[in-house]
């Protein structure tokens, strides 16, 4: 007897009883599957400052090499380009694009990633999604030695529906107290010198995507472009590109430094300066990919809107003194001057 059922009535029970996790949504064999599948790629970027291996409850990382670190932090996601990649069925960098947001946020600080933590949330779980998105993140890692040392796949039915899903990066690193990039230091006539970006990377998604009307005519993301040598998706899903190698190439060259995110250059800039000041930015210094000009055409978007919202190009922006400009130029593949410092005249700090 079992809760006063007898052997017969126990045996009904089981066969007509539904109320388990997996059928409320949560298959936790299918997320040890795909724990176990992807545990080799995530043990690549591990290093012998990782203490500890994957399944404790917190991960462990021993600092070393510094003499006065400071640690720096950050967080980030990939945006609405997810629902992008859905339409297109294309999973395979937006790993890259998690990471490299993220560090590019902590490199801009002088810091070195030293380890990743990433957040995976879905409706239903789907092994050869999740585990397309862990192998990038660990090439993105790789490429920065940096150690994904840890993160979490949450199946949320309920919360998300059909194949949406979110994905979170926190990033970790350290930087030499001496060496943190600090905008008090910029002055009158430094020099702006930009690195080129690959297209949207991962920001001003949810203004493409309503411009271009994507969500009642995705058959445009399969339109090809002559100026782009491509698909409109394929130009679109390009993965966001890490600065880190080019700024700490630079680094004792350079005063400060912005990630051109969400707000495009006019907001992003500032964060690279001293309140009094102003930076002067020559928009004919570099040349803007086809894609955004695409964009504005088919989206019939404002100049202003553009620039307000997208990096037009430039991905990374650093401030130093002239006499480093060579330096930098020659360091940086495809890297050119596009501004210059003044004295800080009204509201704006970003002037055209």
């Amino acid at each position: 007897m079992f809760f006063g059922l007898n052997n017969n009535a126990l045996k009904r029970f089981y066969l007509v009883n539904d109320k388990t996790y997996k059928n409320a949504g949560v298959d936790l064999e299918l997320a040890a599957k795909v724990k176990s599948s992807m545990t080799p790629s995530v043990l690549s970027t591990h290093n012998s400052q990782v203490l500890n291996t994957l399944g404790s409850f917190g991960a462990m990382f021993e600092l070393k090499g510094f003499n006065q670190p400071v640690i720096v932090s950050s967080t980030d996601g990939v945006g609405t380009k997810l629902k992008l990649a859905v339409e297109l069925d294309s999973y395979d960098t937006l790993g890259e694009d998690l990471v490299n947001a993220c560090v590019n946020d902590i490199v801009v600080c002088g810091a070195k990633p030293l380890f990743f933590l990433d957040y995976i949330a879905v409706n239903k779980l789907d092994d050869s999604v999740v585990s397309k998105l862990i192998r990038g993140m660990s090439k993105a890692c790789l490429d920065v030695n940096c150690a994904l040392i840890g993160g979490e796949t949450a199946q949320m039915p309920g919360i998300y529906k059909d194949k949406d899903f979110d994905m979170a990066g926190f990033v970790v690193g350290a930087v030499e107290k001496k060496q943190i990039l600090n905008p008090s230091n910029v002055k009158e006539k430094d020099i702006i010198i930009g690195f080129p970006s690959n297209g949207l990377h991962t920001n001003g998604y949810s203004l493409v995507r309503h411009a271009l009307s994507i969500e009642k005519n995705p058959e445009i993301l399969n339109k090809y472009y002559d100026d782009l040598g491509q698909t409109l998706g394929e130009a679109l899903i390009k993965p966001h590109i890490s600065y880190v190698e080019s700024v700490l190439s630079v680094l004792p060259y350079i005063k400060s430094a912005a990630h051109i995110t969400g707000g495009g250059l006019i907001e992003n800039i500032p964060r690279a300066l001293p309140s009094n000041l102003s930076a002067k930015i020559d928009l004919l210094a570099w040349e803007v990919p086809s894609i955004f000009n695409i964009i504005k055409l088919e989206g019939n978007i404002s100049n202003d809107e553009m620039y307000k919202v997208l990096n037009m190009g430039l991905g990374m922006v650093v401030v130093c003194d002239g006499k480093m400009e060579d330096k930098i130029l020659s360091s940086v593949v495809g890297s050119v001057v596009v501004g210059n410092i003044s004295k800080r005249i009204g509201e704006k700090q970003v002037l055209f």
